[in-house]
């Protein structure tokens, strides 16, 4: 969010605070915090009135400088953050001198210049990383068309001659994110533009540190796009927390980034291999799974999992987690068969119960569901009509939720796909915790997946895994992500794989995405080429929107293709494997950019 006119002057209707000296700077053994004021203070009287900001600056993790910035500290809920599992009192080095006060975690540093001029210095050594200094760190006053004044708090941080910034979570948009104006807030849009599926508040540039802004509300970045040479964060509210991240080396950056927030658990093996699914709107049955399924084999094209997508219940109904019987009449027989043919299963859910779905009026009548601030439960047409959403945040709701899962899982099912999560009101509703609706939206993804991964890891030990759409930072926890609603073209192609890069640089191991396109139907070009692509990912499926895509209905050199690199996985799969369990150890993601190398 832009809040200057430029150089010099500001938006209509704001009124900035800007942090102008550290005033008084308390040395404690474990960080310092810094009273800011927002003017210098020349005698007394410029004591009086106007904001100042305290600023704490402490460590979770040797190599992490943590800045957390208030304005009003007890009039605002309180916020919620990042899951930080690897965080933690660590042995930190606190110098209290006459012109500034530094703080060390392990190879990083942070210097707070004392008296008039703000400035905080973060250094590797003697190698400076960045810097917030004039006009930085910011409280922001900004009264809106609505005559409602908001409050922000923001900070800046430079960025040098040829620095670039990547990053941000699973972004479609250019690959080097400087002069981009990023929202950091999940929405269902698709690989065609700016919104994402998966937002993650950190940035990781060429000069090997990074930065995640540890807030679970929306986030505004502004990359060189409202200073050329800074990189500003923004959050409504008045409260901002970050964290600096030491390299030197990128990957050194995400290792310490995924100790922090998390590092994924090993994917099963068998997860390495091909999936193919139904489609989503494609007519299929019993007799055309299996149809694809032993046509595949017929032609030699290894598979090792077949997924079916949303009509394997009956429409409208989405969900109640039985089976369509109209087109699978005995699901237990039909999955015991293609478990006989050497295939995983996967099934398709949502954390959205339809109106029309018998588990409506049962998790209505039991407080499951996210409610409007009436009491009453929240329901949208957007999607399934008269749904409501699960409220994670219930542990009856979330036992119930999972207690269906675990039918599936006795009848055969394997894995889910859990789709959505994107979609999920801010306003005018309240969940089970007394969580801020704005708060959660993004959080709302984690709770989702971690219900549904947990469960797997209680039911199926280290087979555990998801194939999910949703999450926000620390969802590498729960794998794996997949890149959304894509186009067949080659241009969407591109727009996945920046996508898919920008999310590893984030600390995500593994990353896969729909072979061919979801919407419309692939030329042969574009779909030789996606096998391709889609093999050489960690994680390999075949899907489409409303056409199928087994490759005999491409072309015939399309099964040749999806052949020969299939094979090529599997001859890969003693690296793929190594490096796999590489990643869950260091963090190092498994598909990852030549910036990481």
């Amino acid at each position: 969010m832009k809040f200057t006119d430029g150089q010099w002057m500001l938006q209509p209707g704001v009124a900035a605070h800007y942090a102008a000296e550290a005033y008084a700077v308390e040395a404690h053994e474990d960080r310092l915090v810094v009273l800011a004021t927002t003017r210098p203070i020349k005698h007394r009287g410029d004591t009086l009135q106007g904001p100042t900001l305290t600023v704490t600056l402490s460590s979770p993790l040797p190599g992490v400088i943590r800045v957390s910035v208030a304005h009003y500290t007890a009039s605002d809920a309180p916020r919620l953050h990042i899951p930080m599992p690897g965080a933690g009192r660590h042995p930190v080095q606190v110098v209290d001198g006459d012109t500034h006060a530094t703080l060390t975690a392990g190879a990083i540093s942070v210097d707070v210049k004392k008296g008039e001029g703000w400035s905080l210095t973060f250094r590797e050594g003697d190698r400076i990383l960045t810097k917030s200094d004039w006009r930085a760190l910011g409280y922001i006053q900004h009264a809106g068309k609505d005559g409602i004044t908001r409050n922000h708090v923001h900070d800046q941080l430079t960025l040098a001659v040829g620095e670039n910034v990547y990053g941000l979570g699973e972004r479609f948009t250019p690959w080097v994110k400087n002069g981009q104006v990023v929202e950091n807030t999940n929405k269902d849009g698709g690989t065609a533009c700016e919104q994402v599926y998966k937002s993650v508040p950190f940035y990781l540039t060429n000069r090997g540190y990074g930065v995640l802004v540890n807030e679970a509300g929306p986030v505004s970045f502004e990359v060189g796009s409202e200073k050329v040479a800074r990189v500003q964060f923004s959050r409504e509210g008045e409260s901002l927390d970050y964290c600096v991240i030491a390299g030197p080396t990128p990957k050194a950056v995400v290792q310490r980034l995924t100790a922090l927030t998390g590092r994924a658990p090993l994917p099963p093996a068998w997860s390495f291999g091909l999936w193919m699914t139904t489609s989503f709107t494609t007519q299929y049955d019993e007799a055309t799974a299996t149809h694809f399924i032993d046509e595949m084999k017929r032609r030699d094209l290894p598979l090792a999992v077949f997924h079916f997508d949303c009509f394997w219940m009956r429409e409208f109904q989405w969900c109640d987690f039985e089976w369509d019987r109209r087109g699978f009449p005995e699901p237990e027989a039909m999955l015991k068969r293609l478990h006989a043919k050497g295939l995983k299963i996967s099934l398709w859910i949502n954390p959205y119960v339809a109106q029309k779905s018998p588990l409506f009026a049962e998790g209505d009548r039991h407080g499951y569901f996210i409610k409007r601030t009436n009491g009453r439960t929240f329901q949208t047409d957007q999607w399934q009509p008269g749904m409501a959403i699960v409220d994670f945040t219930n542990p009856a709701a979330k036992a119930w939720y999972q207690g269906h899962l675990k039918r599936l899982l006795a009848m055969g099912a394997d894995c889910f796909k859990t789709d959505f999560g994107e979609r999920i009101p801010s306003e005018g509703v309240m969940y089970f915790d007394g969580s801020d609706p704005v708060e959660m939206h993004n959080l709302y993804a984690l709770h989702y997946n971690q219900a549904v991964f947990e469960l797997l890891e209680d039911v199926q030990g280290k087979d555990a895994i998801v194939f999910a759409r949703s999450t926000y930072a620390s969802g590498q926890r729960f794998p794996v992500h997949w890149g959304g609603d894509c186009w067949s073209t080659f241009e969407s192609m591109a727009e996945s794989l920046r996508g898919g890069l920008s999310l590893t640089t984030c600390g995500f191991a593994f990353w896969s995405h729909d072979i061919g396109g979801f919407e419309g139907n692939p030329p042969p070009a574009v779909y030789k080429r996606w096998i391709q692509f889609g093999l050489m990912s960690s994680h390999s499926r075949l899907h489409g929107s409303s056409s199928y895509r087994v490759p005999w209905l491409v072309d015939e050199e399309s099964c040749d293709v999806l052949r020969v690199f299939t094979r090529l996985k599997h001859q890969l799969m003693p690296y793929l494997y190594a490096k796999a369990h590489e990643a869950t150890e260091t963090g190092v993601p498994l598909m990852r950019s030549m910036l990481m190398e």
